[in-house]
């Protein structure tokens, strides 16, 4: 499975925007874009005017660094969205949101959506009582994800459990946190998406 390895801090300082990678740390002092704001690289801090293409291009790539999700993959989600009824941009934000990873994060039980592809990789969560391990996994109303067994979960998923009355989960999910369980009880809609994206731009690039 293709993946981005490079430092997720440069990804941040290059979109200008904190985009929660390394969870905690990027509301701590030792954020990158906080202490260098500027672009990486040798002419990073230069100003540049951007033109329609680069204003769109720029958020396409916000929205995949969001995520994790590599060009292919994303222009994917892209074409099936537009395939749907109804807004394409919305409608893709509403699959980018469903991804297991993404609702495994959602739940609190990953600090970052890195950390929940790692935990459904390695097999520690269930969809309907199976066993999943494919991070890119859509799912559905109805659908419920439960832990595989708390009492043999590591020590950092163990300290997650702890903390998730204390984590805020969207409205489309029902999280049982005494069973370490969520339910998706509706669709993801553009106000649950919590990073500001003007996804009208991503259809306007694919559009072209």
């Amino acid at each position: 499975m293709a993946r981005y390895i490079g430092p997720a801090c440069r990804l941040c300082r290059r979109e200008g925007v904190k985009l929660f990678l390394k969870g905690d740390r990027c509301l701590s002092g030792k954020c990158a874009l906080d202490r260098r704001g500027s672009a990486p690289g040798q002419h990073g801090a230069a100003r540049k005017k951007s033109k329609e293409y680069g204003i769109q291009l720029r958020e396409k790539q916000k929205a995949k660094r969001y995520y994790g999700i590599l060009e292919n993959q994303f222009h994917r989600y892209f074409l099936k969205a537009d395939n749907q009824e109804g807004v394409t941009g919305e409608n893709l934000l509403s699959l980018l949101e469903r991804r297991i990873d993404n609702v495994i994060y959602r739940m609190g039980m990953a600090e970052s959506r890195k950390e929940a592809r790692q935990l459904v990789l390695h097999g520690h969560f269930r969809l309907n009582g199976n066993k999943v391990t494919i991070p890119s996994l859509i799912v559905k109303v109805g659908d419920t994800i439960t832990l595989r067994d708390a009492s043999r979960s590591s020590e950092k998923i163990k300290s997650l459990i702890e903390t998730l009355d204390s984590r805020i989960s969207p409205k489309w999910l029902e999280i049982d946190r005494e069973n370490v369980t969520a339910k998706v009880v509706a669709l993801p809609q553009r106000e649950d998406v919590d990073m500001p994206f003007e996804e009208q731009l991503i259809v306007e690039l694919y559009s072209k």
